[in-house]
């Protein structure tokens, strides 16, 4: 029974080679070998296969029904190896099948990833990408176990056992309904705590925020009345209710259902950043990635 281990992978090249070229001279001179050489090579072919392969024909040689059968497996085959040894830092995204495991909340995959997409599909079309929502408090784990390649995180949040990239700095803005009766610039704080807000809380079930912690500063409060998991939701209820909340500025800027003012606080902001773990950190596939994501932003 032949095997890899007592195939002389060179012979399978040589069989490529004379499937291209029904021919020992001409397949000689493509592979840069003697003609004696490649004579000796078909020998041993022969004797692998056990099958004659080539037959004497009016033009050169005709391949058998057998070596007809391999031409198609052995081509991919090579094509295969010639990927595995390939230099690492080659990489042709016209012809990359990558997998790519992305993890990010909503706001992330609507201001970061959305803008690279169609950038990202015309240019690697045979890869594949998976967005996926991951707790903060999981990323590095799931990063370092080849469960994510890329995640997108505040910098606050983000770990720091992680490379990471700033991609942009954002700052928060009230906004509510176009039309709310009580948004309007200037806002004073005290109406500006009157109004009933909802907040995001990725963790779950959270009512206070950075905006919670500036009041309190003040000896203030506002009144927050409803949580949610993420900013899809965040916009829906905001379009259709009185409610009002402190959300970054790039997700609601060119809503035309929501109206956008000046917060009369100052509310910190934060950056949001790309994060990657060191197995990948090399890699040209992903290097590549990040630069077109980056790049996009």
């Amino acid at each position: 029974m032949n095997t890899l281990r007592n195939i002389d992978l060179n012979l399978l090249v040589t069989l490529n080679a004379l499937l291209t070229e029904h021919n020992v001279t001409r397949a000689a001179e493509r592979l840069h070998l003697s003609q004696p050489t490649v004579s000796v090579q078909l020998a041993r072919l022969r004797e692998v296969f056990g099958d004659p392969l080539f037959l004497p024909g009016p033009r050169g040689m005709r391949p058998t029904a057998r070596a007809d059968e391999l031409r198609e497996p052995l081509r991919h085959a090579l094509a295969a190896l010639e990927e595995v040894i390939a230099p690492a830092d080659t990489f042709n995204p016209a012809l990359a099948t990558q997998h790519w495991n992305v993890a990010a909340f909503d706001y992330g995959a609507l201001t970061i990833l959305a803008p690279a997409l169609a950038m990202l599909r015309a240019a690697a079309p045979a890869t594949r990408m998976a967005i996926v929502q991951t707790l903060p408090s999981q990323v590095a784990r799931k990063a370092e176990q080849g469960e994510i390649d890329l995640a997108f995180m505040t910098g606050a949040e983000a770990p720091l056992n992680l490379h990471r990239r700033t991609l942009f700095t954002e700052r928060y803005v009230l906004v509510g309904r176009a039309g709310h009766p009580h948004l309007q610039n200037p806002l004073s704080l005290e109406t500006f705590c009157q109004l009933e807000h909802v907040i995001v809380s990725p963790e779950g079930g959270g009512f206070h925020g950075v905006t919670d912690t500036v009041l309190a500063e003040r000896g203030m409060t506002r009144q927050v009345s409803l949580s949610v998991p993420g900013f899809l939701l965040l916009c829906a209820v905001l379009k259709s209710s009185d409610l009002v909340a402190m959300a970054p500025w790039r997700l609601v800027s060119e809503d035309d259902a929501l109206k956008v003012v000046e917060p009369p606080v100052e509310i910190p902001g934060f950056e949001m950043v790309m994060l990657w773990p060191e197995r990948v950190h090399r890699d040209h596939a992903h290097k590549w990635l990040r630069e077109q994501i980056a790049g996009s932003v």
